[in-house]
């Protein structure tokens, strides 16, 4: 009985430990095998963030969805959001790996998708987000010494629609509607962009559902269960939530 016992303690310890570490776990139901990834706080690029600061990191994401990508164990993928942006390059970085997967793949955002979270939020094959949730749109900043020559605001606008590129390839938004989200000068009180909740960036076209972990969930399942019987994928629903 004891021995039973430790053993029990034992497979908890390990299965907690991957949260504790990188925020992620694996769920084995009989309905499939589903990693969950949490991308909270943020996005820390080449810098180390302060030891105070909520961050992901993206040396740790990486490989973990490469790992995922390959394991012949998980089925599918559900990535958890709650940031408020960080790192241009290595969020970028980490929405191109999630696109790029041929696995289902689907993402939440819960709290906030903001700034470089946007491009995460719709890198996934499907994306939902909780009608409390908001997601800001602006354009590239930079902190700390920056050249003023014509090369360094070419770098910028380069950034910026490598940014914009990505988000019009994985959402329903259309490019000249996202610059002017980006560019609105009446929505933040010490910046320029746009701050929207969930129901408008389902309307907008940016995210597919609103939705919350009981739809996320049983949107991959199905996403799960037509790539195993080999059934196309039906497209992202176009309407509006408000709509329905």
């Amino acid at each position: 009985m004891e021995e039973n016992q430790q053993g029990e303690q034992q497979e908890m310890e390990q299965a907690i430990q991957p949260i504790v570490e990188m925020g992620s776990s694996t769920i084995r139901t009989g309905r499939g095998t589903v990693h969950v990834l949490t991308i909270v706080g943020q996005i820390e690029g080449h810098q180390l963030l302060p030891p105070t600061s909520k961050s992901t990191k993206y040396e740790h994401v990486m490989p973990l969805l490469a790992m995922v990508e390959e394991s012949e164990e998980v089925d599918g993928l559900l990535v958890l959001l709650n940031t408020v942006g960080g790192d241009i390059e290595a969020g970028l970085g980490i929405a191109e790996l999630i696109a790029s997967m041929s696995k289902p793949t689907v993402s939440l955002v819960l709290g906030g998708g903001h700034s470089i979270g946007v491009p995460l939020a719709v890198s996934a094959k499907r994306s939902f987000i909780a009608p409390s949730a908001a997601m800001t749109i602006h354009p590239v900043r930079i902190s700390g010494t920056v050249i003023g020559a014509p090369q360094t605001y070419r770098c910028f606008q380069d950034m910026q629609d490598r940014i914009i590129t990505f988000i019009c390839a994985h959402s329903r938004i259309s490019e000249e509607h996202l610059r002017e989200l980006m560019l609105r000068p009446d929505q933040i009180a010490n910046d320029i962009g746009t701050v929207l909740e969930g129901r408008e960036a389902v309307e907008l076209g940016l995210i597919d559902r609103v939705g919350g972990l009981d739809e996320a969930l049983s949107c991959l399942r199905n996403m799960i269960r037509q790539q195993k019987s080999g059934s196309p994928q039906a497209t992202p629903d176009a309407t509006p939530e408000s709509a329905r």
